[in-house]
C-alpha cells in the first residue's frame, strides 16, 4: 500500500522529526524558511517471504525550486562516474 499527499508543514512536521531522529536527517534539503507544500509518501511493505511482519514508513520530500541539472541519461554516451565511455544498448530502429 502506498499513499501520496501534498501536505502543509504542520502535517509533515512529525514525520520529519521522526526521520531526523531515526535517519539523522529528514528527506530532502532542509530549509527553515520553506513555506510551500510537502510531498508525503506513506507506504506499507508486506512480503511474508522476507519479513515476519508488515512495516510502515512515511517519507517527506520538499519541492526543489532551483534548476535540476541532468546528471545521467539513458541515451547518454558516457557512464555516470568519471565520464568514461559506456557501452549502452541501442536500437537501429525505434520500437514504437
Amino acid at each position: 500500500m502506498e499513499r501520496y499527499q501534498l501536505v502543509d508543514y504542520k502535517d509533515a512536521k512529525d514525520a520529519m522529526q521522526r526521520g531526523t531522529k531515526e535517519n539523522r536527517r529528514a528527506a530532502g534539503p532542509y530549509n527553515p524558511d520553506y513555506k510551500d507544500k510537502y510531498l508525503q509518501v506513506h507506504f506499507t511493505i508486506e512480503d511474508e517471504g522476507v519479513f515476519t511482519t508488515p512495516w510502515t514508513a512515511i517519507m517527506i520530500y520538499l519541492r526543489e525550486r532551483s534548476e535540476w541539472p541532468e546528471v545521467v541519461c539513458a541515451e547518454g554516451r558516457f557512464a555516470f562516474h568519471h565520464n568514461q565511455s559506456a557501452d549502452l544498448p541501442h536500437a537501429d530502429k525505434p520500437d514504437f
